[in-house]
């Protein structure tokens, strides 16, 4: 799914466009999160695309959305 992802006051953001859903990030597998999964406010891991560490926010990329675990 496309996500935009960007800084805020608070910290990372993610706006889902086709979902109308804006969320914080409260967890974060790497420190430069590229290549690595986010969870957001709502209970949603999203697997991130490997980019460089540099990588200039806000962005809008391709996130997968991961099988929630039991």
């Amino acid at each position: 799914m496309k996500i935009m992802l960007r800084q805020t006051a608070r910290g990372l953001s993610v706006y889902v466009p086709k979902k109308d859903l804006e969320e914080a990030v409260i967890e974060q597998e790497k420190p430069d999160i590229w290549g690595g999964w986010i969870r957001l406010k709502n209970g949603w891991t999203l697997k991130l695309p490997d980019m460089a560490a540099d990588t200039p926010l806000p962005i809008t990329i391709e996130a997968r959305k991961r099988a929630e675990e039991n």
